[in-house]
């Protein structure tokens, strides 16, 4: 489980660090900045892949996506004594990301390429990554070290050299992950692959997920549910059969979900209250099919260990959000979960239950902060480059 989560320079989060639970819900008035954890959360993941650089080029480069305000703001501004006024710069360009766990730190710290820079001089390079124990920073508690293009690894009472020469644009966790020199490294980047995603599902007339489609054995649905069918014949088959039909009573009494399978090819079915015949995928409303797609998300057969949904409050009626709300508590009891949300009745729904940490985003002089929280709150300590 993730405790907690730190973020530096990107975009509207300064310098953010974030208390975490089993179930978290991220909230706070438009523009407060909650977009931008959920984007942080999803740039986490994406060094486990290898897409961190790509990623931050689709959100217009390193230069789009740092921190816009000036490095530090005076307790006089705070204020208002005086206004913001820009500075000149005495900190290296940083864009920095990390996290603690039940078992171990990362944090990665991306800047600008030093010259010469060539073709791709506007591209981030990775200069410094780290992966600790414990809940202090120290040298001896370093496990994977990546300093520019040197990567060293625990070996005992030291650090051995494992290359010398990665490029900067290469995560370690991606090319100096191996079971024998940097065990640590390849079981928290399986970790972070592991973690799942799902934002806003396609409910249009032509979405994926009102057609048939050919069904396979499919524990995880799709982060943009075009294998809906195939998922909910999955959860009948080798999942909680009982829970799917427990979310859909809540949600709409009477009603029933199903999978209608002709020659191999796999089309959500549902039985409504008070109707004939049932009804098939292409027929049901937007918001139903909507409360479907999250029905498959969370019941998944195969709980991930991180589980972030953003605003899926999105094209549902507010009657159904507490529903909802009773269905994301239901499955933080086998994943953790961050929920992002703006929409009153789930918030509701959801700080009713005990478990979860609610965590009130605002923005002050540009920059998102939690409210009530002092500053130093929450322990973190970044790498030096």
């Amino acid at each position: 489980m993730l405790t907690t989560l730190a973020v530096s320079g990107y975009r509207s989060l300064r310098d953010l660090r974030v208390q975490l639970d089993h179930l978290n819900l991220v909230t706070g008035p438009n523009g407060s900045g909650k977009s931008n954890v959920y984007r942080a959360l999803r740039l986490l993941a994406e060094i486990a892949q290898g897409r961190v650089i790509q990623s931050l080029a689709r959100e217009g480069g390193l230069e789009s996506t740092l921190w816009a305000g000036p490095e530090r703001i005076a307790a006089s501004v705070r204020r208002g004594d005086h206004p913001v006024q820009g500075t000149g710069r005495t900190r290296p360009v940083s864009l920095k990301l990390g996290f603690s766990s039940d078992d171990f730190n990362y944090a990665i710290d991306l800047g600008l390429p030093s010259p010469p820079a060539g073709v791709f001089g506007h591209d981030p390079e990775i200069k410094r990554e780290c992966i600790w124990t414990g809940p202090k920073l120290r040298p001896s508690a370093v496990l994977v070290d990546r300093r520019s293009a040197v990567v060293q690894s625990r070996a005992g009472d030291e650090l051995v050299l494992i290359t010398h020469g990665l490029a900067g644009f290469d995560s370690m966790m991606t090319h100096c992950a191996d079971p024998r020199h940097t065990p640590e490294a390849l079981m928290l980047r399986e970790q972070m692959r592991a973690w799942r995603f799902y934002d806003h599902f396609r409910t249009d007339a032509l979405a994926p997920a009102r057609a048939p489609q050919i069904g396979t054995h499919t524990p995880v649905l799709s982060h943009d549910g075009t294998d809906l069918a195939a998922a909910v014949a999955t959860i009948r088959e080798i999942g909680d059969s009982a829970a799917l039909d427990r979310a859909m009573e809540d949600a709409f009494p009477g009603s029933r979900v199903g999978v209608r399978i002709e020659g191999g090819w796999f089309e959500v079915e549902m039985q409504q209250h008070g109707l004939l015949r049932r009804l098939r995928a292409s027929e049901l409303s937007d918001g139903t099919l909507r409360y479907l797609l999250w029905v498959a998300a969370l019941l998944t057969p195969r709980p991930p260990g991180l589980l972030v949904l953003n605003e899926p409050e999105t094209s549902l009626h507010p009657d159904l959000l507490p529903a909802l709300g009773r269905l994301i508590a239901q499955a933080a009891a086998e994943s953790q979960i961050i929920v992002v949300s703006h929409a009153p009745a789930l918030i509701d729904a959801l700080q009713s239950h005990p478990e979860c940490r609610s965590i009130v985003l605002e923005k002050r002089f540009g920059e998102t902060r939690i409210v009530g929280d002092e500053d130093g709150a929450v322990s973190w300590q970044w790498p030096s480059r």
